[in-house]
């Protein structure tokens, strides 16, 4: 679990990185590749620690392979929601 508020926002940034990258048509293995170019400027620019970049990527990794999170939704209809 992240505690730190820039880890913190780091992982929102990524996780709506992959929500667009999705709904863009690009799947697990282009936003993997995504996440190890965020990682690696991460851990170029020194701007968190490094144990901080190691649990982003747990997270991130966790995020992106948990197929619920990017399922499509279909609107219900009147009749399926109750309402005749």
């Amino acid at each position: 679990m992240l505690q730190d508020t820039q880890s913190i926002r780091f992982y929102q940034r990524l996780t709506d990185a992959f929500v667009e990258l999705w709904n863009r048509g690009y799947r697990t293995d282009d936003m993997r590749m995504y996440l190890d170019g965020y990682l690696a400027a991460l851990r170029n620019s020194n701007a968190i620690e490094a144990y901080l970049i190691h649990r982003l990527e747990e997270e991130a990794t966790r995020y992106l392979y948990d197929v619920s999170n990017f399922v499509v939704t279909q609107p219900q209809t009147e009749k399926e929601a109750g309402y005749y």
